[in-house]
Formats: structure tokens, C-alpha cells, sequence
């Protein structure tokens, strides 16, 4: 149930994250658009959000307004596109007023977004992952719909605690999304980034996470390119448990890696996807990292 007025919230991407963010907030009550283009506006405009748990044949629909262009203002936009999409999105974001959340994958931190929009408008964000697309269903594990086991980390630039911070977190509870502030963003989104751009990379070269799960050379070089990355990183990593990467041995953690390789966890986190946007992200974010190693 929903404590306090409805937000009105553009969510600026219509894949995985975007469709399950807008659906919950719109069942929540909230005055909602989910922004697509193409075939997915299409799709969207005849039979809303389409949902279903995992295997299930069940498919639930959710009738989100979808719109093709933004209003003038909102009290908050999400953006939830690829990596190397967002130099796009900024320029169209520069004329809507309202704060941003990006929820993407991006370790370049907040000023090249701030440069082009305001650095004022800037928040970052994190997601665990949310689930695959079906053509247009959304399939999602249903542990882990909207981090109802792990938190949604959003904060500010800067690391303070506003108010403004404090209302989307509100605001997201209302919908049952486990959000949480993060003073330190910026370390959590280069922690995710030096984890998933090495993982993302070896599952591609294996040709799919069982794949690469059955090959002990490919694990072992993946664990020491995620343990150069973190070494990089001028703060300690953000969650703290990300440390065990650091100091376990690399057995025991090539162990722990092909029992996730071979979870449905693995398989419901887009990792199987070799789509040439799935590609061109992972290429964006392994820029970002070498620019970041570099001393950014």
C-alpha cells in the first residue's frame, strides 16, 4: 500500500529492469510511462507488461501507459538502458525537468552524466540481476524480483543522505522494492564493473556460462582478471563481501564460481545473451574500466 502521494515517474527503457520497475510502481499506484521505441512500444501498447516466474506458462499482464516521448516534467526519471546507449539518452534528458536515477551498469561515475543534464539532477544506482526476455515476456526469478533478498543501492554523487534520497527510497518501498541509500555509489557501481566485466567476458569467449563453468583454465584466468581489477580500485570494495574475491584461494572460488555458473541464478542474468546490444554494453563497460585502471 502506498504511504504519501503518487510519484509521477518516466522509466526511460523498456528491457528487463525497466519493465519490472514500472510494473511494480504502477500497480503501487504511482503515476507511471515506460518509454520504448520500435517494436517494443508495439508490443507493450498491446499487451502491456508481460510478466511470468521463471519456467511458468502463466503469463501475468500489466496495463503500464507507454509513451513514445516524454512529458516536460517528472518527479523522478529511471533511466535502465545499455551502457553504451546513455550518450544518447542524455541529450533528450537535457530538455525534461526532474531528477535521474540511472540504474545501469557504469563505472565512468557521475560527471560525464552531470556534464550534459546537471550534476545536480545526477543519482546512481545498482540492481542484482533481474531476469531475461522471452521475446516480449519478462521472465524473473521470483527470489529475486526487484532485490526482495538483495537491496536496490541508490545514492547520491556525493554520498550524502537528502532528502530527495530519502522520498525514492519511500517511494520505491511502496512498491515492495527493497531500496536502501548507498553513501558510497560510486565504489559499488566500480566493484559491480570489475566483477561482471571479466565474468561477461570469459562467459562470451566459453561460449555460455555451463561452458565456461566446465573449463578450470578459463575460471582460474577470469578470477585473477577480477582480482586485477579490484587491486585497481583506490577505495575497498562496495559491498564489503566482494573483499573474499580478494583473499580467498583461488580453488575455493573457482569452486564457488561454477556452482554459480551452473545456478538458475546464472541463467535468469542475462549472461547467456550474445546479442550485438549485450556485446556493444559489455565493450562500453570494459572501456570504462580501462580508462578507470589508467586513474581516471
Amino acid at each position: 500500500m502506498r504511504d504519501g502521494p503518487a510519484m509521477k515517474l518516466l522509466v526511460y527503457g523498456a528491457g528487463v529492469l525497466g519493465s519490472l520497475l514500472a510494473a511494480r510502481m504502477h500497480e503501487a499506484g504511482h503515476d507511471v510511462s515506460l518509454l520504448a521505441r520500435g517494436e517494443r512500444l508495439a508490443a507493450l501498447r498491446r499487451h502491456g507488461v508481460q510478466l511470468a516466474e521463471e519456467d511458468s506458462p502463466h503469463v501475468r499482464r500489466v496495463p503500464v501507459p507507454v509513451v513514445e516521448h516524454p512529458a516536460d516534467r517528472y518527479d523522478l526519471i529511471a533511466v535502465t538502458v545499455r551502457t553504451h546507449q546513455v550518450d544518447t539518452v542524455l541529450e533528450s534528458l537535457a530538455a525534461i525537468e526532474g531528477d535521474v536515477l540511472f540504474l545501469l551498469n557504469w563505472a565512468a561515475g557521475a560527471e560525464p552524466l552531470g556534464a550534459v543534464i546537471g550534476y545536480e539532477r545526477v543519482l546512481l544506482g545498482g540492481f542484482p540481476a533481474a531476469g531475461t526476455m522471452d521475446y516480449d515476456v519478462v521472465r524473473y526469478r521470483a527470489t529475486d524480483l526487484m532485490t526482495r533478498l538483495l537491496p536496490m543501492p541508490i545514492g547520491e554523487p556525493d554520498g550524502r543522505t537528502t532528502p530527495r534520497l530519502e522520498r525514492i527510497v519511500r517511494a520505491l518501498g511502496t512498491a515492495g522494492i527493497n531500496a536502501k541509500a548507498e553513501p558510497r555509489m560510486d565504489a559499488w557501481l566500480e566493484t559491480h564493473a570489475a566483477f561482471a566485466v571479466p565474468l561477461e567476458q570469459a562467459v562470451h569467449a566459453a561460449g555460455g556460462p555451463i561452458a565456461l563453468a566446465g573449463d578450470p583454465d578459463a575460471i582460474r584466468g577470469m578470477i585473477r582478471l577480477i582480482r586485477q581489477h579490484l587491486a585497481a580500485m583506490p577505495t575497498p570494495p562496495v559491498p564489503r563481501g566482494f573483499v573474499a574475491l580478494q583473499i580467498l584461494p583461488e580453488g575455493l572460488l573457482a569452486v564457488v564460481l561454477r556452482r554459480f555458473l551452473r545456478s538458475s541464478t546464472a541463467a535468469y542474468s542475462g549472461l547467456n545473451s550474445a546479442s550485438v546490444a549485450s556485446m556493444a554494453e559489455l565493450e562500453r563497460m570494459a572501456e570504462q574500466m580501462r580508462v578507470y585502471a589508467r586513474g581516471r
